[in-house]
């Protein structure tokens, strides 16, 4: 570490001597320009030896002294020296600040305080770059200021030694250990969740082997109706699965939703015994019951209210992303898992008149036996996002399960629309005679269905009545139009006939419009003053809708009080 320190210690300067850095230095701040000048000179030498190595310090002072020289000297005038500043300063404010940002960006306001530059600097750059640019006076003030920064920030600290640059080299220093530690940090982090995914693969698939071996040692007439209590090994596993979901929960579930545990794969599906084949056809996914009772134990032991909260939304992401990439087995047994967990909490009104026998038969088989608050508004939001084949039934167990439904009629436009986007029928309510002879699964039908309904009855005509209304409207319009153009004969107006998308046009421009500004002036006109404009007399019955009684019509239309008003309020913008 000492030996690193001593190295950053040295500098490849261009300079020759300090006898030249300090000539250069009592130059730039100098009141004469032709000192400066010289000064400048000898920056741009040690600029073309530096290449692109030059200090910032020092550039930014070169600018800003070079803005000083040309503004004495009267070659320019105010708005080019207020670009001139600006630049500089602008420069100035970016190229200090810039070492001072990490990988995440923070306000210019908060490192520029770090390093001791008034923040009117920064509000002076950011009217430079955003708003309406200062003047010459705030311009010359902020080149002072920044050089008087300069000169106590940097130059005044090279008198005693070497070149020091800490307040340009710490922040790469710090910068270089932070980037080095989050690198560190995100090794660690990348190990652990590789260790966690490993252990919780492991895990379950433990449960897995347990599991297949109590299968297999039923008789076959009772595979599909009774399931074995856990082996003392099963109990032990359980345990462990419970601990490690304290610890990590999103790992364990990342895990289960791969293939070949909740999504099971065609061999497991074969060695329980259960169907390969699936419809896909079905918007009422449904998980075979022995599957079902294979993960039973292992869910019940997790069914806290956040692990279903955490499943429910996990399942709900995985839904969305197959919707990107169709994969039909998986959408199905995600779908089927996900119309479990919701029909566990459902408290359906059915389920009050069934008997103690049914209901036992019912609760054995469900994940979790007491009513959880599920949270709703999410698992609406996120079931709309994520549109599949059983959207509309999932949408229909979410909507009749809320806390605080949602009003009926909301509810059934709600899973109209859902089933006219997913192309499915509506598993709500049953649609209205109206609605079974018009469905609306496109737009197209959907115009249709509007001008269908504006039309009333009375006025339906026959065809031919409808060609001949047409053809008398296109025959009046021609006569429209040519009476037009013979009232604007000889005006530089005319008639435009052809079919113009007018939108594509700004407001004064016409197509064929000539892009020279001048072809809008006149060759010859007259001026008029507001009193030597003629009055048009007016009555009430030639304004119609004009209830308050007229201006007397015997003298002009604005009295000189009038006019000394609208000047007063005019303005210029």
């Amino acid at each position: 570490m000492k030996k690193k320190s001593s190295e950053k210690k040295r500098h490849v300067v261009a300079w020759v001597n300090k006898a030249e850095w300090d000539q250069v230095l009592e130059y730039l701040y100098s009141k004469d320009c032709a000192l400066q000048k010289y000064a400048l000179q000898r920056i741009s030498a040690w600029k073309g030896r530096y290449a692109n190595s030059t200090p910032v310090a020092v550039e930014s002072t070169a600018d800003l002294v070079r803005c000083q020289v040309l503004d004495r000297s009267g070659q320019l005038d105010g708005d080019d020296l207020v670009l001139l500043y600006g630049t500089a300063l602008v420069r100035f404010v970016n190229l200090i600040t810039e070492r001072q940002q990490g990988r995440t960006a923070r306000p210019l306001r908060l490192l520029a305080g770090n390093l001791n530059i008034p923040e009117w600097i920064v509000d002076l750059r950011h009217d430079f770059t955003h708003r309406k640019l200062p003047t010459l006076n705030w311009c010359r003030k902020g080149c002072k200021v920044v050089l008087e920064w300069l000169q106590q920030e940097y130059w005044s600290r090279q008198l005693g030694g070497g070149l020091n640059e800490d307040w340009e080299s710490q922040s790469d220093g710090e910068d270089e250990e932070n980037d080095l530690k989050r690198r560190e940090d995100e090794l660690i982090a990348r190990q652990k969740e590789m260790e966690a995914y490993k252990g919780a693969r492991e895990l379950l698939i433990s449960f897995e082997k347990e599991q297949y071996q109590a299968f297999d040692g039923l008789p076959d007439d009772k595979q599909q109706s009774l399931w074995p209590a856990p082996f003392a090994d099963m109990s032990w596993i359980l345990a462990e699965i419970k601990q490690f979901a304290l610890e990590s929960s999103e790992t364990l579930i990342d895990v289960l939703m791969e293939d070949g545990f909740l999504v099971p794969t065609n061999e497991q599906l074969e060695s329980l015994g259960c169907d390969t084949a699936y419809d896909a056809s079905s918007t009422v996914p449904q998980l075979p019951q022995v599957f079902l009772r294979f993960w039973l134990p292992l869910l019940k032991m997790l069914n806290s209210p956040s692990f279903i909260h955490l499943l429910l939304e996990k399942l709900f992401v995985e839904l969305q992303q197959l919707s990107r990439e169709p994969n039909n087995q998986r959408s199905f047994y995600i779908s089927a898992w996900i119309s479990e967990v919701i029909l566990c909490n459902s408290n359906r009104f059915e389920y009050h008149f069934e008997t103690k026998g049914q209901k036992k038969a019912r609760m054995k088989d469900r994940i979790f036996v007491n009513r959880i608050q599920l949270r709703w508004q999410q698992l609406l939001s996120a079931c709309l996002d994520a549109p599949c084949f059983s959207t509309p039934h999932l949408l229909q167990l979410i909507l009749d399960d809320m806390e605080h439904p949602l009003p009926l009629e909301t509810r059934q436009r709600l899973l109209q629309l859902c089933s006219i986007y997913t192309q499915t029928a509506n598993s709500g309510d049953d649609p209205t005679p109206e609605q079974r002879e018009q469905p609306v699964y496109t737009l197209e039908s959907l115009h249709e269905k509007l001008q269908h309904s504006r039309r009333p009855v009375h006025t339906r005509r026959s065809r031919n009545d409808s060609e001949r209304s047409e053809s008398f409207q296109e025959h009046h319009g021609a006569d429209a139009q040519a009476k037009k153009a013979k009232l604007l004969r000889g005006s530089p107006w005319q008639v435009c006939t052809d079919r113009v998308l007018w939108k594509n046009y700004p407001l004064g421009k016409v197509p064929g419009q000539s892009e020279d500004p001048s072809c809008l002036m006149v060759d010859n006109y007259s001026t008029m003053t507001v009193f030597d404009q003629p009055v048009e007399s007016a009555t009430p019955h030639n304004v119609p809708g004009v209830l308050a009684p007229l201006r007397p019509t015997d003298g002009p239309l604005w009295t000189h009080s009038d006019v000394n008003k609208l000047k007063s309020g005019l303005q210029l913008f």
